[in-house]
């Protein structure tokens, strides 16, 4: 895999160069597929969904104007999606997590951890889609404020204030279901 920088990809990208978007793509398409899955719950519209905002980078190639990171950019279009898809369709709980890989653990705690798994994205599906998101953006993917605040169009104070409500609202959710789990959280 080449080294060069997003934003000297997106320049070649702009150019018609298929091998730079190519890089690009294999580059990040794995947490953007994963984000778009937690945000979700769906293994196909997440493909669907990382698919069409690849598509959309690519055709808005020309107009990429470095100002934010490339995965602030490609999230931003992702989330756009994702947001657009929940809106037009109620959400379905997902009952098929991806599976887990730690083999040393004991099937009693593996099942345990399933279950806190399970509950987590029951409630994560539950809180209004900008707490979900924010709170997948900051734990998931690891996104500083400032990365945050370029992907949903708010001010870092904003994102603190919605990061707090969403982690109450979590608690909250996952205390009511189990509250073993909403104190560890």
């Amino acid at each position: 895999m080449t080294t060069e920088s997003d934003p000297a990809l997106m320049a070649k990208t702009a150019s018609g160069d298929l091998v730079a978007f190519e890089q690009l793509v294999l580059r990040h398409q794995e947490k953007a597929w994963a984000f778009a899955w937690r945000f979700l719950q769906d293994a196909a519209e997440a493909e669907d969904v990382v698919q069409e905002a690849f598509l959309r980078v690519f055709r808005a190639a020309s107009q990429y104007e470095p100002t934010a990171t490339f995965r602030t950019y490609l999230f931003t279009v992702i989330l756009r999606r994702c947001l657009d898809l929940r809106s037009k369709k109620r959400p379905e709980y997902a009952s098929d997590l991806p599976p887990l890989t730690d083999h040393s653990a004991s099937p009693e705690k593996l099942l345990l951890e399933q279950e806190r798994m399970a509950a987590v994205s029951r409630a994560l599906m539950k809180l209004a889609p900008s707490q979900r998101a924010v709170l997948l953006l900051r734990h998931y993917e690891e996104m500083s404020y400032r990365e945050i605040a370029e992907v949903l169009h708010i001010s870092e104070k904003a994102v603190d204030s919605l990061l707090q409500r969403a982690r109450q609202g979590l608690r909250d959710l996952l205390t009511h279901e189990d509250p073993t789990i909403g104190r560890r959280i």
